[in-house]
């Protein structure tokens, strides 16, 4: 296995010396300033968590749900700045057809154009990392959905849904569903094509995209095109290989993760919430007729087994996946991208996927 890279395991020092920044011990007060970075100035934000792609527009917004306003960010390239895009011919494993895909009938082929109508953009939906009660504040998580909007060519709607443990499990899953109708709804009058939906997060965000798939395809919802799921929370098994062999190193550790399981789901670790597929994906029955999924993992993670079996899963369920474990990665790269390296990798392998699939 590929050594972590000397910054990152520094960054990881620096992390182990402050109670405030594993929430394994962090305070309630802890948490809640986390959620807002509010005392922590701008410039320190994006020197920490990476700069907005200086090619996009931004429209922060509230959009309706049934639990109340729900505050989003839009990301738009700037005329003039969107990439070429040219679809590639279409076979049966790389696109679903355009009809409602269903358990019992997995979708089949489809013919489609040699090229695309280019007045239009695919519209890919965001969700934020941080075990679903961290980084709550946009601007926090402005790096990669501003990277993706500018490079991809893409409407980028980043989700600000709402956080434990004040809102547990499920209201995040509810938010992001009702995120997934408006986007659908309402993508036309953002420049956007309804019919080119994907949705992409990491960690726990990675989890509620994974989810969304699940969840569309069993209440016959939008069709989304494809997923990108970047080292995210299948299970909630805390005891597999991975979770023993990577437990402290940077910047996840198992005892975080013990915690983010407690505060979105609740203490009891007998509690059937804790198998429910809208918390565990990789404990849903049936993941047949699902979009084709790309699975970005890190070697030296806690959620990396967990990842690699949700990837065995999707393919044994004919589900078109491209898995990537990075060798010297650590979770966290999305967070981080000036401490990884890995970061531009691993983000260009993922803008190349959702042009291939939108």
């Amino acid at each position: 296995m590929t050594a972590i890279p000397r910054r990152v395991l520094a960054w990881g020092r620096v992390m182990d010396r402050f109670p405030s920044m594993h929430v394994a011990t962090m305070t309630p007060k802890d948490i809640a300033h986390n959620q807002t970075m509010q005392h922590v100035p701008a410039f320190a934000r994006r020197l920490l968590f990476g700069a907005r792609h200086r090619g996009v527009l931004v429209d922060d917004r509230t959009i309706p749900t049934p639990a109340g306003d729900l505050p989003v960010r839009i990301y738009r390239p700037k005329p003039g700045t969107a990439p070429a895009r040219t679809a590639p011919a279409r076979t049966a494993r790389a696109r679903p057809a355009p009809t409602r895909p269903t358990r019992s009938a997995p979708p089949t082929a489809a013919a489609a154009p040699a090229t695309r109508d280019t007045s239009t953009l695919p519209v890919a939906l965001y969700f934020h990392g941080g075990g679903w009660t961290l980084f709550g504040a946009l601007d926090m998580c402005d790096w990669l959905p501003s990277q993706v909007a500018a490079e991809l060519g893409a409407i980028v709607i980043a989700v600000d849904y709402r956080l434990a443990p004040e809102h547990p499990f499920p209201a995040a899953v509810d938010d992001a569903y009702s995120a997934l109708e408006w986007a659908a709804e309402n993508a036309r009058s953002l420049g956007g094509d309804p019919g080119r939906l994907a949705v992409f997060g990491d960690s726990a965000g990675g989890n509620l995209a994974a989810v969304l798939t699940l969840l569309t395809c069993d209440r016959g919802g939008p069709v989304i095109g494809a997923q990108g799921l970047i080292y995210p929370v299948t299970d909630t098994d805390l005891d597999d290989r991975s979770m023993r062999q990577n437990a402290e190193k940077p910047v996840l550790h198992q005892t975080d993760m013990r915690r983010f399981f407690d505060l979105y789901l609740g203490d009891d670790p007998a509690d059937p919430v804790r198998t429910d597929a809208r918390a565990a994906p990789l404990r849903a029955e049936d993941l047949s007729g699902l979009p084709p999924a790309l699975v970005q993992l890190a070697a030296h993670d806690v959620l990396r087994d967990q990842g690699i079996r949700y990837a065995e899963r999707l393919v044994e369920a004919r589900v078109l996946t491209e898995v990537h474990v990075y060798p010297e990665a650590t979770h966290g790269w999305v967070t981080y991208p000036r401490i990884m390296a890995v970061s531009r990798r691993a983000t260009d392998d993922l803008v190349r996927f959702l042009r291939a699939h939108t």
